[in-house]
């Protein structure tokens, strides 16, 4: 039997074939090679793309209707345009060269023709070639869509996962996450408790790339991969997992029910996601809204800056599948652990305290308004609700609350429906917000607090380092009182309060957000059900704040 400790950061028992994560190469060279050979690869990545297509418009028309499904066929389209192909056959020919560099050649180029258009929806089809021009060098290079190889959903093992590359994964495969690095704040971290699925970080090298397909049980719990158990071992897991198994069979009970305590105390329970397809795990957990939607994944999850429309498309999606009910769209979070290639960021050596979220919003003002138009339009098809992050001064609410008044003003100019009365709300996770907060309050609907970076900045505490362990302490009672300072600041102005950190899932902390006053939690879509049977059976005048006196 062979026992690997690392961390657990999302709940959870299962067994599965280990899959160790390969970044692919994808630098590419102009090299000499025989033209007509070229010419055979690249009409096979054709016909594969084409096939690939035909499977996700067959998919979205099942799922999505026939608008969605459209956007795939026309993929396929451009994958045999005549004069997309000749472009890539004259460089091949002129220049003697591997079909990799003549199709990137060609991309790039036709790309940048669209872009340079002043017709919206021509510089739109210039983000469909960049796809179908990738699609073909992900067939060329060999490069598996997904990232994952496999037949059958697998563990899925790595050094560490950047934000990028979860987002480009094909989330049916994976069964859970084991990572040598990484933290209980990593993005693979959050992603796993949006997916409801066990993750462990924090391994080492320990977990050795020869485990690649073997069979291994992996407790989210207690943070341990146990390959070959010997029987007691192996009865014991089986054992918790049919545990889990049962409890998530009495939580389904809970669907439908009010999030009050026996006293009467009502608290909200909404739901983090990081894309539209999260929204169909918040249905399922019954979240009654979005609390928290990041929406730099959009940013992440593209190879150039994301259009209006494009965005516009993603936050109208969420805003009318969620029927009604408040969907908060953080406006872009880049920087410090999330970084994208194309905004040209420069190095900096403390990255959690530089040009990060509001910050580049604000030093960026076209990319804000490109954002913000795109919220506003999807407003007009649900309760939308926007948040800026990273706030710091009130200067920074004035400036963005300017944004959005110009934004307005441009939407009714061009008679563009949109909701003026959309709510405006800022994140409380900087120590200055805390001290602010009576101020702030002043400007905004309602705060909302991101005790990660809350409990990093106040603590001094880098959030991604693992090896700083029980020192990011999230329980500290000067981060609790930092929170006690904002709720008192909110109620104070008649504004409401939530927290969308991952601290709201926290059942033990439970009682001391009644005694807080927190008016809502913010947490991964599977946390909703559990989170409910706890507020059901709390008295809330009990609940007492000792915890911040200690």
């Amino acid at each position: 039997m062979i026992v690997i400790q690392g961390k657990g950061v999302s709940k959870g028992v299962l067994k599965g074939n280990i899959y160790f994560y390969h970044r692919a190469e994808k630098k590419i060279e102009k090299v000499s090679a025989d033209v007509e050979a070229e010419k055979a690869r690249l009409a096979e990545a054709q016909q594969k793309a084409i096939a690939q297509l035909e499977v996700l418009a067959e998919n979205c028309r099942e799922e999505a209707g026939d608008e969605t499904a459209i956007l795939f066929e026309t993929h396929a389209m451009f994958v045999e345009d005549e004069d997309y192909v000749d472009a890539i056959m004259s460089t091949m020919e002129e220049e003697q060269c591997n079909a990799e560099y003549a199709v990137m050649m060609a991309g790039e180029q036709f790309a940048a023709m669209f872009a340079a258009m002043d017709d919206a929806y021509m510089q739109a089809r210039a983000a469909d070639i960049k796809d179908v021009t990738q699609r073909l060098l992900n067939n060329l290079m060999g490069i598996v869509e997904g990232g994952i190889d496999s037949e059958e959903p697998v563990i899925l093992a790595a050094d560490d996962l950047a934000p990028s590359e979860t987002l480009q994964m094909d989330k049916t495969k994976i069964l859970g996450f084991v990572t040598q690095g990484g933290s209980g704040n990593s993005h693979t971290a959050i992603l796993a408790r949006t997916m409801g699925i066990p993750a462990i970080c924090g391994l080492g090298d320990a977990l050795k790339p020869e485990y690649h397909g073997r069979l291994a049980y992996i407790d989210g719990e207690t943070g341990q991969v146990v390959l070959d158990p010997d029987p007691m071992t192996l009865a014991a897991m089986r054992e918790k997992y049919e545990k889990q198994q049962k409890m998530k069979e009495l939580y389904q009970q809970l669907k439908g029910q009010e999030d009050v305590t026996l006293d009467g105390r009502k608290i909200k329970l909404y739901c983090n996601i990081g894309s539209p397809e999260d929204v169909a795990s918040v249905i399922a957990n019954d979240g009654q809204g979005i609390g928290l939607f990041r929406s730099e994944f959009l940013y992440l999850a593209s190879e150039d800056y994301p259009t209006e429309d494009a965005q516009f498309e993603a936050y109208k999606s969420v805003a009318m599948a969620m029927n009604g009910k408040r969907v908060i769209i953080r406006t872009l979070d880049i920087g410090a652990d999330k970084q994208v290639g194309y905004f040209n960021l420069n190095k900096e050596e403390n990255p959690a305290m530089g040009l990060r979220a509001v910050r580049i919003c604000l030093n960026r003002p076209e990319v804000f308004r490109t954002q913000l138009r795109a919220l506003y339009r999807a407003s007009a098809y649900g309760k939308v609700a926007i948040m800026f992050p990273m706030i710091a001064s009130v200067w920074e609410v004035k400036e963005c609350r300017r944004a959005c008044q110009s934004v307005m003003k441009e939407l009714t100019e061009e008679g563009v429906p949109f909701n003026p009365d959309t709510e405006i709300g800022i994140m409380i996770e900087t120590p200055s917000s805390v001290f602010m907060a009576e101020e702030l309050a002043q400007l905004v609907d309602f705060f909302s607090v991101g005790t990660n970076d809350l409990t990093q900045y106040t603590l001094a505490c880098d959030r991604q380092c693992n090896d700083l362990g029980k020192f990011f302490d999230p329980h500290h009672p000067a981060v609790l009182r930092a929170l006690k300072m904002a709720t008192d600041a909110a109620h104070k102005a008649g504004i409401w309060i939530g927290i969308c950190g991952e601290l709201g899932a926290d059942i033990s902390m439970l009682p001391t957000f009644l005694a807080i006053g927190v008016d809502e939690l913010s947490v991964t879509p599977s946390a909703v059900l559990p989170l409910r049977a706890e507020i059901r059976k709390s008295i809330a005048q009990t609940c007492n704040l000792d915890m911040l006196n200690a």
